[in-house]
């Protein structure tokens, strides 16, 4: 019950994410100057990073990716709820949607930290809710035998512990971001 309910509450969180920045995005369009709600500090800023050309990877705005990609976790939760049972290779291929997803949203953080040098906080609402859908989907498929009879073991446990490896990746992508923009901190303040 947990897991369906945790890949709604998670893909709606995502896609209100991203419904937020895809209006932000439409604003600033239609208006160069016009400045986005998320616009707090030097730091954080999801102009900045909505403005560069990173925030357009495959030549259209990152959030609509999102708009799509967050409805699908919100679609299949509902699903198991009401008792659907999914073949391997559509945990397959579900779990290669979020593997994508994280690597993207690790390429993304990198690019927003370490070469934008400013944050988006609508980007990082959907990286929070990429990353719990990443493990637990990883977890889950590799303890229901869809990667194979010997990851069954090792997915039982990832599943159970999704919330840590969670809270982790949290926590590394938090030192990173207090590290990297250390000198900034003062001025929210």
């Amino acid at each position: 019950m947990v897991f369906p309910v945790s890949l709604i509450l998670f893909g709606i969180l995502g896609w209100v994410a991203s419904f937020g920045l895809t209006l932000e995005r439409i604003k600033v369009a239609g208006d160069p100057a016009a400045s986005t709600a998320c616009d707090i500090s030097p730091f954080i800023s999801c102009k900045s990073v909505m403005l560069s050309e990173q925030a357009a990877l495959l030549g259209f705005p990152n959030p609509l990716i999102g708009l799509a990609a967050f409805f699908a976790p919100v679609v299949v939760g509902f699903a198991i709820l009401a008792g659907a049972k999914f073949a391997s290779w559509f945990w397959q291929g579900m779990l290669a949607g979020h593997v994508l997803g994280m690597a993207f949203v690790i390429w993304l953080f990198s690019q927003s930290a370490y070469v934008i040098g400013a944050l988006c906080i609508y980007c990082m609402v959907a990286w929070t809710a990429t990353i719990p859908l990443f493990w637990s989907i990883l977890g889950y498929a590799g303890k229901e035998g869809h990667l194979g009879p010997k990851l069954v073991s090792g997915g039982a446990v990832l599943f159970e512990w999704a919330w840590v490896a969670t809270l982790l990746t949290y926590l590394t992508l938090a030192l990173l971001i207090l590290i990297r923009f250390w000198d900034y901190w003062p001025t929210l303040f």
